[in-house]
C-alpha cells in the first residue's frame, strides 16, 4: 500500500523509564538504541468506531484525533514529544507488571506494582445505547442499538496497599501547534468538577474537550496535574469528553458503569462471528476486534490505520497518512468479514462503496475520506519532529488521484464475494459495477502506478493487469447471475484477452511472474495470481512464482514487497518486510500444497504480534521491530485470510 501516498514533561512519564526490548524478540518491537519514543508495538489501540487513541505502556495517551479518525490530533506525542499526551498511572513508576486487552473487548487493563502497593487501570473509549443527537446524526448507514459516547474513560483501583496516583493531561491542539487553554467548566445542575480545554481565541473559542475527575486538579499552563494517594479498595477516575454537550461521568462508579457497558458491547458484537475451535482462534478474534475498531461506524468506511507518518524505515522519509479508506482493501475486507461471519459490517462496507462519488469517467478513486471526501490533498507539518526523527510528517495523501488500474478488480471482486454470501446485489450498486468494468476495459492496456502506489514512472505492472482480469472475470460472473448474457459474454472475452497477454508478457524465462513487462524483478503482489484464481494452484507458473518469492524476495524468511534497488518507486532508502506479503505467502503455500511450510511461517508471523496482539505494516527482519502505521487493517485482514487457509487445510486432513 505504501506509499499510500502521503517534549513531554518528565512528570508525565512520556519519556521516562523506557528500555527498548531485546533485539530480535518476536513482537517486542525492538529498537536499536535508546529512544524517548516507545517502540511502535508498545502501543495499545482504543476505539469507539468514530475515532481512536494509542496508549503507551507507561499509561500515556500519545495519539488521539477528535472528533474523528482523520481530525487534527489533540495528543500527538507519538510524532513529537512536545505535541501533547495524557497520562494516568502511579507516580514515579513507568513500567507496568502486566498489560492486556480484557478478553473479547477493546478495553485495556494495566496492572502496576509499586513499592507500597498494587494498582489496576482500565482504559476505554466508551460505547453505549443509541442516543438521539439534537444536532442531527452523522450516520448514513442504518444505526445499530449502540453508538459512541464520545468519551475516553480511565478508571483506577488500588487493589492492595496504598499507591500515589497522578494524572497529567497536556493537550496540544491542531497537530501540536496550539497549546490548550484551560478554564473551569460550568457543569450545571449535575454538578461535579471539570475543566474545559480550548484554543483560547476569545469569543469564538473552540471548546475542544472537557476533563472530568474525582481527584483534585490544578492547572500549570496548558497542563492539568492531579496527584492523590489511594488506599486499598479505593477507586478513582478521569475522563475526557468531546460531545456537543461535553457530558461525562461524575463518579468512579459512573465511569466503571460506562466501561462495563462498553465491554458488553464488544463481547456481544464478537459473539456474532464464527471462529474455529483452534489454538489460533484468539488471533482471529483480536484481528476482528481491531478491524471493527478501525471501522467508521457512521458510514461503514474502514480506515487503513488510525495514524499518520509512523515511518516504514527508521528515520526515513517513507511516512504516509493512512487515516483514509482504500478501495483496494475492499475485497480483503469483505473476504475477512464474511469468513468470520460478520455480515452486518460487510453489508455496511458494500453500501459505502455505492455511496462514493465517482470521477467523470465513472471510475472510483483508489481512496476516499471516511465520509466520502474525494480530495485528500497532502501537506507536511514542519513543526513536528516525527517519530524518532522520521520526517516529513504528512497529513492528507497525494496518491488519491493516482491512476492505479487494480482498483477496478478489487471492487468487482469484493462485490462478487459479497453476492455469493448474500445472494443479492443492491440495485443501486449495479450501475457502479458496470462503470468499473468499463473503466478496466478502457485502461487495462495502459501503464499505471501499480498496487504499491509507486511515485516513479508508470509501468505495465503485472498485478494491475491481473486485477483488470479480475474485473472482467467477476463482472462476467455477476452479469450472468443477473441474466445479462450480452455483458457476460463480452466481458468474459476481454478477460480471456487479458489473460493471454499476461501469460505472454508477464512471465519470465523461468516461468515466474515478473513485476512489470520491462523487468524480471520479483514482486510479492504476484502471490495473488493463485489466490484470485487466475491460474489453478497446481499450475507450474504459480508454483514457480511462490517458490521464487520465498527464496529470493525474503529477509530472514519474511517477504519484501520488492527490492527497492530494482524498483523505481520515487523514494530513497530501504524499507522493512511487508507483513501482508508474508501472510499472502502463507496462503499461497497452503494453496500449492506446502502445508507444513505454510504452518511454520504462519506460526512465526503470529509470534511477531505486538504484546497486545496487534500488527503494523512492516517488520524489520533483523530485529522483529514493527514499522509503519499502526495498527494496520490490511495486515489483520491478511492474517485472517492466512489463518483460515491453515485451519481449513488442517480440517481437511483430519
Amino acid at each position: 500500500m505504501s506509499p499510500r501516498g502521503g517534549v513531554a514533561d518528565s512528570d508525565s512519564g512520556a519519556s521516562a523509564g523506557r528500555t527498548p526490548a531485546a533485539a530480535g524478540a518476536p513482537g517486542a518491537g525492538a529498537s536499536t538504541s535508546e529512544s524517548p519514543f516507545p517502540p511502535i508495538a508498545d502501543y495499545g489501540f482504543l476505539s469507539d468506531c468514530h475515532t481512536g487513541a494509542l496508549l503507551a505502556s507507561d499509561g500515556s495517551i500519545e495519539w488521539m484525533c477528535l472528533p474523528h479518525f482523520d481530525s487534527p490530533s489533540v495528543f500527538g506525542a507519538m510524532l513529537d514529544r512536545g505535541a501533547g499526551s495524557f497520562r494516568m498511572g502511579p507516580y514515579g513508576v513507568y513500567v507496568p507488571i502486566g498489560r492486556r486487552y480484557i478478553p473479547g473487548t477493546n478495553l485495556i487493563e494495566t496492572t502496576w506494582m509499586t513499592p507500597q502497593g498494587w494498582l489496576r487501570v482500565i482504559d476505554g473509549m466508551t460505547i453505549g445505547q443509541w442516543h438521539e443527537d439534537k444536532h442531527g446524526s452523522s450516520h448514513t448507514r442504518a444505526p445499530t442499538d449502540f453508538d459512541a459516547d464520545h468519551l475516553l474513560v480511565r478508571w483506577v483501583e488500588c487493589v492492595q496497599g496504598q499507591v500515589q496516583v497522578e494524572v497529567v493531561c497536556e493537550p496540544m491542539l491542531a497537530y501540536g501547534a496550539t497549546p490548550a487553554r484551560w478554564s473551569v467548566a460550568d457543569t450545571g445542575e449535575e454538578g461535579g468538577y471539570a475543566l474545559d480545554a480550548g484554543d483560547g481565541d476569545g469569543e469564538g473559542e473552540l471548546k475542544a474537550l472537557r476533563l472530568y475527575s474525582d481527584m483534585r486538579m490544578g492547572t500549570e499552563g496548558n497542563r492539568v496535574h492531579a496527584r492523590h494517594t489511594m488506599a486499598e479498595g479505593e477507586q478513582r477516575f478521569c475522563a475526557i469528553s468531546w460531545t456537543q454537550a461535553l457530558g461525562g461521568p461524575r463518579t468512579a462508579a459512573e465511569a466503571k458503569d460506562r466501561l462495563d457497558r462498553t465491554s458488553h458491547f464488544w463481547r456481544t458484537w464478537l459473539a456474532d462471528g464464527t471462529y474455529p475451535d483452534h489454538p489460533w482462534r484468539s488471533h482471529l478474534q483480536r484481528s476482528a476486534l481491531a478491524l471493527k475498531g478501525l471501522t467508521f461506524m457512521p458510514t461503514g468506511a474502514l480506515v487503513a490505520a488510525p495514524t499518520t507518518s509512523l515511518p516504514e524505515t527508521p528515520g526515513g522519509e517513507r511516512n504516509w497518512d493512512y487515516r483514509y479508506c482504500w478501495m483496494r482493501d475492499a475485497s480483503f475486507t469483505l473476504w475477512g468479514l464474511h469468513a468470520l461471519g460478520l455480515d452486518w459490517e460487510a453489508d455496511d462496507f458494500v453500501q459505502f462503496l455505492a455511496d462514493m462519488r465517482r470521477n467523470e469517467d465513472g471510475s472510483l478513486q483508489i481512496m476516499y475520506g471516511i465520509t466520502g471526501e474525494k480530495e485528500l490533498r497532502e501537506s507536511t507539518l514542519e513543526h513536528l519532529k516525527g517519530y524518532e526523527g522520521a520526517r516529513p510528517v504528512r497529513i492528507g495523501n497525494g496518491a488519491y488521484d493516482q491512476r492505479q488500474n487494480d482498483v477496478y478488480g478489487a471492487v468487482l471482486d469484493s462485490v462478487y464475494l459479497h453476492s455469493k454470501k448474500r445472494d443479492h446485489i443492491p440495485e443501486r450498486l449495479w450501475p457502479v459495477l458496470i462503470d468499473q468494468v468499463s473503466c478496466a476495459e478502457r485502461v487495462w492496456r495502459e501503464p499505471d502506478q501499480g498496487i504499491w502506489e509507486a511515485r516513479g514512472e508508470p509501468r505495465h505492472y503485472v498485478s494491475s493487469k491481473l486485477m483488470c482480469w479480475v474485473a472482467m472475470d467477476r463482472g462476467a460472473r455477476l452479469a450472468e447471475r443477473r441474466g445479462e448474457s450480452e455483458h457476460a459474454q463480452r466481458w468474459q472475452a476481454l478477460a480471456d484477452e487479458i489473460r493471454e497477454e499476461i501469460l505472454e508478457r508477464g512471465v519470465d524465462r523461468r516461468g515466474v511472474f515478473r513485476q512489470h513487462y520491462d523487468t524480471d524483478a520479483l514482486d510479492a503482489s504476484n502471490l495473488l495470481v493463485g489466490l484470485v484464481r487466475f491460474l489453478p494452484a497446481e499450475d507450474e507458473r504459480v508454483r514457480a512464482t511462490v517458490s521464487a518469492i520465498r527464496e529470493e524476495l525474503t529477509e530472514n524468511g519474511l517477504v519484501l514487497r520488492y527490492r527497492t534497488e530494482e524498483t523505481d518507486d520515487g523514494q530513497s532508502g530501504e524499507e522493512g518486510t511487508f507483513l501482508i506479503c508474508s501472510f499472502w505467502l502463507v496462503s499461497a503455500l497452503s494453496e500449492i500444497g506446502e502445508r507444513r511450510e505454510a504452518e511454520h511461517l504462519c506460526e512465526r508471523l503470529l509470534a511477531y504480534a505486538s504484546p497486545l496482539g496487534l500488527y503494523g505494516e512492516e517488520l524489520e527482519a533483523s530485529s522483529g521491530r514493527h514499522l509503519g502505521n499502526y495498527p494496520q487493517a490490511f495486515t489483520h485482514l491478511a492474517l485472517i485470510n492466512a489463518v483460515t487457509h491453515i485451519v481449513a487445510a488442517q480440517q481437511q486432513n483430519q
